[in-house]
């Protein structure tokens, strides 16, 4: 990582190569007298560097007084910060493209308005992908969600940990890393647990009748299995539910609230809770 010196001369020495090429702009017809056939390439890109370097100066001011204000570290990321790389990505993606226009002697105007039909079809092509970059910039400004978020959208349950300019990244319990498309992230229902004041967890399992004792039994025998993990739980927050009864079998779920906020320290009680059921459920044959 770059030291917090070495960050300020990057910067210094952007500015002044702005500054430089920006003077070159001022001196244009001397640089016309002096490059004759090759002026008009070199104007374009001049103004080209111009524009992507100061482009990505603002992009890290922004960033750097965004973070100074609201305390994030300089490697922290949040909605904000991304979706200042989504706008720098998309504005170096519509400079990039109106350069290699005028390369091929295209005026912009005249090359935006003479492939009007053009552009309409691949509009219509590409408009999920068109849709999905709209999408995300709603989602990077939005603080509905935001990184480290443990939600569930559609049949997917697990923490964000990426947004970017099409696709957003969730980390499901199984550490499958599921990229879902940001239209379809706004469209769908969202559950976000670590908005929500109580955060509950909740383990299904399934239990045959030959093997059950009373509800109550196994409700009490559960708790005790959790005695390990006690101070991060919400007292008196256990539950035990009938979600179906079958012919032979019943199916369980047992519920109970979590004190912590911490995603990951979540994440490894719920693991750990998991297992403790498991091992407590095979070396009792009771259950």
């Amino acid at each position: 990582m770059l030291s917090f010196r070495s960050r300020i001369v990057a910067m210094i020495v952007k500015i002044v190569f702005i500054l430089f090429l920006l003077y070159l702009l001022t001196i244009r017809y001397w640089l016309f007298e002096f490059l004759g056939p090759y002026y008009a390439v070199t104007l374009t890109t001049i103004k080209f560097f111009a524009f992507i370097i100061t482009m990505d100066v603002l992009n890290d001011l922004l960033k750097y007084f965004y973070r100074r204000n609201v305390g994030l570290d300089r490697r922290q990321h949040d909605n904000i910060t991304l979706g200042l790389n989504n706008i720098y990505l998309i504005l170096v993606i519509t400079g990039s493209i109106i350069t290699l226009a005028a390369y091929f002697g295209f005026n912009p105007k005249e090359l935006f308005t003479s492939l009007s039909i053009v552009a309409a079809a691949v509009a219509i092509i590409s408009k999920d992908y068109i849709v999905d970059i709209i999408s995300g910039m709603f989602i990077a400004f939005s603080k509905e969600v935001v990184l480290d978020d443990y939600i569930k959208i559609g049949d997917h349950t697990g923490r964000i940990i990426h947004i970017g300019i099409n696709k957003t990244g969730l980390l499901n319990q199984d550490d499958d890393l599921i990229y879902i498309p940001n239209h379809r992230f706004i469209m769908l229902e969202i559950i976000n647990y670590s908005k929500s004041p109580v955060r509950k967890s909740i383990v299904d399992f399934e239990i045959q009748y030959k093997n059950l004792t009373t509800l109550e039994a196994l409700e009490k025998a559960l708790i005790q299995a959790l005695n390990d993990f006690h101070p991060y739980l919400e007292p008196d927050s256990y539950k035990l539910k009938i979600i179906h009864i079958y012919k032979d079998y019943l199916q369980l779920k047992f519920q109970y609230n979590l004190i912590v906020t911490d995603t990951n320290t979540e994440k490894a009680i719920r693991r750990g809770t998991v297992r403790r059921i498991v091992d407590f459920i095979r070396e009792n044959g009771q259950f």
